[in-house]
């Protein structure tokens, strides 16, 4: 069957402690992700209870999610032509309208740009 490619993102603290686990299980991260994904296909489910009773797990705060997702945005933005950045302009105007700010772009630049284009946020 022919493979193909998949990219995941996430923090590097996880990507780090993630790869040292998989490796103590005597397997790749990318093994890992593909005995993972078998297992939702072959189940249906998520192969395992999802739970918040470890505190001892130091995984990333909100902010520091939140301050990621911008800079890639910003990185892919600025591989944007112009016709594909303004459509997505375009996209955050129609999505302020309909309520939904924050939809296609972050909250404060959507703001920011809806006020020079002289609307009332």
């Amino acid at each position: 069957m022919p493979q193909v490619s998949m990219t995941v993102r996430m923090d590097s603290k996880l990507k780090a402690m993630f790869d040292e686990l998989c490796a103590e299980f005597g397997m790749s991260a990318n093994t890992a992700m593909n005995v993972f994904a078998k297992a939702v296909v072959r189940t249906r489910s998520i192969p395992f209870e999802l739970k918040l009773d470890q505190d001892d797990v130091s995984l990333p705060n909100h902010d520091d999610l939140i301050e990621a997702n911008r800079n890639e945005t910003e990185r892919n933005d600025a591989l944007m032509t112009k016709e594909e950045l303004e459509a997505k302009i375009e996209r955050g105007e129609q999505a302020y309208k309909m309520g939904l700010c924050g939809e296609m772009m972050a909250n404060e630049d959507l703001t920011e740009y809806l006020k020079r284009r002289g609307y009332n946020v």
